[in-house]
């Protein structure tokens, strides 16, 4: 279901891994044996709140009206012997790692919860369990099984290849950012480095911990039965609509509610109104006073400078945006310079231009407006790959699938003498009733 969605949403990916996965359970248990070896994991006993369904246990003070805080539901309390992580062992190291690397841990109100976390103290952790048997058994003791927590997070190097695949890890890692909830943020920048720094395994670049959609004020999730079909709402609004609303809707590391309402304004008033306008009203003029045909370029106007300067400082704004993963404010920019573009035109105003049969000074506007277009489809297209690829066979161009951003900082890149073609509107408006 995961692959038929993503195909479905155009998300790509470079593997797909189960950590049921033979390669996965070999690399798992080499570092076990490992840290083992060098001291960093010992026998003890364990004792604590236990939820079954999460795999996690739990302090007696993190308990909510005495179950799981995460599921809701009843826990258990357990006593096992079991093999502990000298994780108290990389506290300093860590923390040094992290006043030295503050951009480290995003965003930075989540950064400062792992430093405070932190500085109240760090106990070794609990890796191995005896009272079931399915995982990983320890490679040394078959009575245990590695716990679930520690096995998944070494799912991110059998992913990258180590140990396995040289070319791929030197590919791969260390990861230019891990993207996780926000649940999970003390797994992902506290066990997890200490893990890699046990294994002498450099760190990745960033971990950033992104929050949750909210449904009826209630946090999705698949075990609690609060969930959005994500098919039935392609099929009802569209991918690229539904891609453009997730990622314009929230800042990342911050919780949205998700509403049909909100969705439907985005499409009405963003894409419809501003940037499906946009293109359908240059493309119907084009038609209308050029025969389609792009047309020369011609001296600038202090309209048309101005135009053209937004839009050509607009790559290296959202290249910083997108840099540091707050994609709401790349779009947020993207849309400004839609919005100038759409003002642009009632300021030219070419259909006065047509009707006082001023062609020269037409050919500059209408130029200038697909010159716009165009820089605005390579920067949305990470994020509307359809549409854009749609806009840009519209404008007359090829290769859609070999566009950079450095494609966006072209100006006058349009071949005079190509047609421009007429389509459908690219999100038409949504009644509500």
């Amino acid at each position: 279901p995961f692959k038929e969605l993503w195909d479905r949403l155009s998300i790509s990916y470079s593997d797909f891994i189960r950590t049921t996965q033979e390669r996965h359970i070999k690399v798992v248990q080499n570092i076990f044996q490992k840290l083992y070896d060098q001291g960093d994991i010992y026998k003890g006993f364990y004792e604590g709140w236990y939820c079954i369904h999460e795999e996690t246990f739990y302090p007696e003070s993190q308990l909510v009206g005495g179950c799981c805080p995460a599921c809701g539901r009843e826990v258990e309390w357990l006593k096992e012997e079991s093999y502990y992580f000298r994780s108290s062992k990389y506290q300093d190291r860590l923390q040094a790692y992290i006043k030295d690397n503050p951009s480290f841990v995003q965003p930075d109100f989540r950064r400062n919860e792992v430093v405070s976390f932190l500085e109240s103290g760090v106990q070794d952790i609990s890796v191995s369990r005896t009272t079931f048997k399915w995982g990983i058994p320890v490679p040394f003791d078959p009575d245990h099984v590695i716990y679930v927590w520690f096995d998944a997070l070494i799912n991110y190097l059998t992913g990258a290849g180590y140990l396995q695949d040289g070319q791929k890890y030197e590919t791969f890692w260390p990861a230019d950012v891990h993207i996780i909830g926000k649940d999970i943020i003390r797994f992902h920048a506290v066990i997890w480095p200490m893990m890699l720094m046990a294994l002498g395994v450099e760190l990745p670049k960033v971990v950033l911990a992104h929050g949750f959609w909210m449904l009826g004020g209630r946090k999705m999730s698949k075990s609690t039965g609060v969930v959005v079909d994500p098919n039935r709402v392609i099929e009802q609004f569209g991918e690229d609509a539904i891609r453009y609303f997730l990622l314009r809707e929230i800042s990342i590391g911050l919780d949205g509610e998700f509403t049909q309402d909100a969705l439907i304004r985005r499409i009405n008033g963003d894409l419809a109104n501003d940037l499906g306008n946009l293109i359908h009203r240059t493309v119907a003029m084009m038609s209308k006073y050029f025969d389609a045909e792009i047309p020369e370029a011609g001296a600038l106007s202090d309209l048309e400078t101005a135009l053209k300067e937004e839009a050509l400082s607009l790559p290296g704004i959202v290249d910083e945006a997108m840099t540091k993963m707050d994609i709401r404010e790349a779009l947020v920019q993207i849309w400004r310079v839609i919005g100038r573009a759409n003002k642009y035109i009632d300021e030219a105003a070419p259909w006065a231009l047509a009707r006082e049969g001023q062609t020269d000074r037409l050919k500059t506007v209408m130029r200038t407006l697909l010159e716009a277009i165009r820089t605005i489809v390579v920067l949305v297209s990470p994020v509307m790959p359809r549409t854009a690829e749609q806009v840009w066979e519209q404008l007359g161009q090829e290769n859609f699938g070999s566009i950079t951003i450095e494609d966006a900082k072209i100006w006058n890149a349009l071949a005079p003498g190509t047609s421009v073609k007429k389509a459908p509107p690219l999100f038409p408006r949504i009644e509500i009733e």
